[in-house]
């Protein structure tokens, strides 16, 4: 092969006590080398990224406070899209097919060697079962905004949540990435989709994507009303803090209530990689009783670890969606990889709509 042109690359020196701390702090854009094929694995593939996601778990782990935290120095960025430029004798992907990376098996929510290769850079390298081809017509924007939201709302809502058609699902955090894929697939399930937001502007969005109701400010009421007084029957809850206790007072009895995250209470845990969670968050145990409510924990990836027989069907389902353009990754801002610091500060800041994207 030629050889490839030296690149750019985010690192992350060192964890943050949060993750603005380490967004201005401790993370720069340095020179990066392109890999070198022959200190590779046959069956790896080198990619030239052209979009990586913005995500939210991208920023915890900058701070530490996610769940699985890389040790730095590493390169951020879970998910990424972009063309094959070398692959191994033993890789299944050619060159210059259009792929998306999983985030699951390379980057750095992944285990071993190739948890050092995010996406905030020029080039990545995966083995080739990490390495999809883009499905469908998504664009390189769209295929880096996918698994990782779509993955998260099938398991929450179809795996956890039994979300059946006619039902009413009332989702927090609707205008973010694994929001709004939430409001996609419970669409395509045939439910009705109550969402929440604290911005008229996201709400307009969050409803020409299909919700059937937005609304904001205090919402116990109002869910009512739109119910017949019954309450929702499933709540998709990606924010926690004060909203889950309203939440718990505007559901039927026997309701599903999906703990997706807490976006609104992100100093759950200590910064700089410190275990323990002295800020957890806490639900009435009254409420749950009388109304006989179904509290499910819904964390993704490690319910996958633990049960890895859950993935195959889902991620079957979600790339046939995708490839029939039933489901359409929603992006509404991407960046220049130089721009790296104000793009992660603007999707800390709640200003992104859906999907964020950098473009080394």
């Amino acid at each position: 092969m030629n050889e490839l042109p030296a690149g750019r690359r985010v690192v992350v020196s060192e964890l943050g006590e949060q993750p603005l701390d380490a967004i201005v702090n401790h993370t720069s854009l340095v020179d990066m080398p392109a890999p070198d094929p022959r200190t590779l694995d046959p069956r790896d593939v080198i990619i030239e990224i052209k979009s990586a996601a913005i995500n939210w778990v991208d920023l915890l782990m900058t701070s530490g406070q996610y769940q699985h935290p890389p040790k730095p120095p590493y390169t951020p960025g879970l998910e990424y899209a972009g063309v094959v430029v070398w692959a191994g004798p033993e890789a299944k992907h050619a060159v210059g097919t259009r792929v998306l990376n999983d985030g699951f098996l390379s980057g750095p929510r992944s285990l071993g060697a190739y948890q050092a290769y995010g996406g905030f850079a020029s080039y990545g390298v995966a083995p080739t079962e990490a390495v999809h081809p883009i499905p469908g017509a998504l664009s390189f924007d769209q295929a880096c905004n996918l698994l990782g939201n779509y993955e998260t709302a099938y398991h929450c809502l179809v795996t956890r949540g039994r979300l059946a058609a006619g039902e009413t699902v009332l989702i927090h955090g609707a205008s973010g990435g694994t929001g709004l894929a939430a409001v996609h697939l419970a669409k395509l399930i045939g439910a009705r989709v109550i969402a929440t937001g604290r911005s008229e502007a996201k709400l307009a969005v969050v409803a020409a994507q299909g919700a059937d109701h937005v609304i904001q400010g205090p919402f116990r009421d109002q869910v009512k009303a739109l119910t017949d007084g019954k309450g929702a029957d499933v709540v998709y809850d990606g924010v926690g803090g004060e909203i889950s206790l309203e939440s718990l007072r505007c559901v039927r009895f026997g309701a599903r209530y999906l703990i997706v995250g807490w976006a609104a209470t992100p100093f759950v845990a200590h910064g700089k990689g410190g275990r323990g969670a002295p800020n957890a968050n806490v639900l009435p145990t009254n409420l749950i009783m009388m109304k006989g409510l179904d509290v499910l924990g819904c964390p993704t990836v490690i319910s996958t670890v633990n049960d890895p027989s859950l993935r195959a069907p889902r991620l079957a389902q979600v790339f046939a969606w995708a490839a029939s353009g039933a489901i359409t990754p929603y992006v509404s801002r991407t960046a220049p990889l130089a721009d790296y610091m104000a793009a992660m500060r603007a999707k800390w800041s709640g200003e992104v709509v859906g999907g964020s994207v950098l473009r080394p």
